[in-house]
């Protein structure tokens, strides 16, 4: 957008830049006006009790919790023992560990690192 000046020789910008500041004020003086203006008003007439919500029961008992890091940092297991491929049964499988999809069997998905059972 340009605009010849008067001798006709040289161009020169419209200020556009006030006429935005001035547009921006307006609209948020027109914001502030209509926000001020609205009431609240409370209900007029008798309302209904507000009930209590139950307090839930309290648990009891954690969730289990299974995977390797926590079969590792058990108290009666030794860590190292899970990399032994000639480890006592009592230490667990690598079954025990690994997930595996159900689209194929006997295919294994990964390993479980926590495991949280309901």
């Amino acid at each position: 957008m340009w605009a010849r000046r008067g001798d006709g020789q040289e161009f020169a910008r419209l200020e556009r830049k006030e006429n935005m500041k001035t547009f921006l004020i307006a609209i948020a003086a027109a914001m502030a006006i209509t926000a001020s203006a609205q009431e609240f008003r409370a209900p007029i007439g008798p309302q209904k009790p507000v009930r209590a919500m139950p307090t839930p029961p309290p648990m009891l008992q954690r969730p289990p919790v299974e995977g390797v890091i926590p079969r590792a940092f058990s108290d009666s297991r030794n860590p190292l023992q899970m990399l032994n491929p000639w480890a006592p049964p009592r230490y667990g499988t690598w079954v025990e560990s690994t997930s595996f999809d159900p689209n194929y069997p006997g295919k294994w998905k990964g390993i479980k690192l926590f495991e949280i059972l309901f």
